[in-house]
């Protein structure tokens, strides 16, 4: 029997879960053997002809890891100059009152050069970071999908996105948090340190390896609801795109026309990333540059409306930054010959107990 009206309109949710589709997808069926089992799910691939390694092996991970490096490490280091100006206006409104304010005084008071600041620690610790945030989304991935099975991977596909990216997260924060630290720093407290070299010494000195892990929590609390909402917003705007806008199945686009489609849906998760990380994000502007504070007492000093400063230069950086992120790991799955697995497909055995095939 086919859904009532209200399913119908439920299951155009991109985020409701369980979600089925009830049209054919003209994809090509695909399967793979991975930990000796065959199934097809929404991110299983087999190593098809001019691929160069198998979905879900160790090379295919490594390959990846290296996307993430390449992606986050790039262009969280492209816009130095607007991250900057963002923290600055987060932790010192009275004297950065915009964006355009902000690029002013720092200009007038470091130069050109002075927009730069926090460079190294941003492209060390973003770069560890993608390397954890890409590199383990995978492996997470295949690991959950494994445990829940073909079937419920479909249905429960959303939830896994937010479930293996949230994983991800928790690792990649860690390696990025000492790094985090020390930009946050050099680029808040103007004549505390100007380099790298300057400042983590300086901060070991003073309060220890405390320092660096301090803002580790709010990071996670910033960066987990971040991500979570990057990989499933972007999983899903993909499957929306390629099935309502795109005029052409997945399988007759270009590899040009398909990285267009990766761009376009990288930048949507990207703003609504920055919304919802953008409270904790300022929470850890504050706290990397204040001594001896704490997540819960920087968060009752903004108040409800100072966690939000910021947030137009956040959404202008963040889903431009997201939107490259995709292109470029895109990009190197193209480039190393990766498998990049079509749009999810309903497995026949759920189509036969929906009753929609014979």
């Amino acid at each position: 029997m086919y859904p009532t009206t209200l399913t119908q309109l439920a299951r155009a949710n991109p985020f409701s879960a369980p979600l089925f589709t009830l049209q054919k997808n003209e994809e090509p069926k695909q399967t793979t053997n991975i930990n000796g089992q065959n199934r097809r799910f929404a991110a299983a691939a087999v190593a098809e002809e001019g691929d160069s390694c198998e979905f879900g092996s160790q090379k295919y991970f490594i390959l990846c890891g290296f996307g993430g490096i390449l992606s986050c490490g790039t262009t969280h280091t492209f816009v130095v100059p607007l991250d900057l100006v963002k923290c600055r206006l987060q932790v010192d409104p009275a004297k950065y009152k915009s964006i355009f304010n902000g690029f002013s005084v720092t200009m007038k008071e470091d130069g050109v050069r002075g927009l730069a600041k926090g460079w190294a620690p941003t492209f060390i610790g973003y770069s560890m970071q993608g390397l954890c945030k890409f590199g383990f989304y995978e492996v997470f991935k295949i690991l959950y999908s494994d445990m829940l099975g073909e079937e419920n991977t479909y249905l429960w596909r959303t939830s896994l996105y937010l479930a293996a990216s949230a994983s991800a997260e928790f690792f990649a924060d860690i390696a990025l948090a000492p790094m985090e630290a020390c930009k946050v720093r050099i680029q808040t407290q103007p004549g505390y340190a100007n380099t790298l070299r300057e400042c983590a010494p300086k901060m070991y000195g003073e309060e220890g390896i405390w320092a660096f892990y301090k803002g580790v929590v709010p990071l996670w609390m910033r960066q987990i609801p971040y991500t979570m909402m990057k990989f499933a917003c972007f999983e899903r705007t993909v499957e929306l795109l390629y099935k309502y806008v795109v005029p052409k199945p997945r399988s007759e686009c270009s590899k040009s026309e398909q990285l267009v489609v990766t761009f376009v849906a990288g930048y949507i998760a990207g703003v609504f990333c920055a919304v919802v990380s953008h409270p904790a994000d300022s929470v850890v502007s504050v706290l990397n540059k204040e001594k001896g504070s704490t997540a819960v007492q920087v968060l009752k000093k903004l108040g409800p409306k100072g966690v939000w400063k910021g947030l137009v230069a956040r959404i202008i950086m963040i889903g431009t930054l997201t939107a490259l992120q995709w292109f470029i790991y895109d990009s190197v799955k193209v480039y190393f010959r990766l498998p990049r697995p079509p749009p999810p497909e309903m497995p026949e055995s759920l189509k036969k107990k929906l009753g929609l095939t014979e």
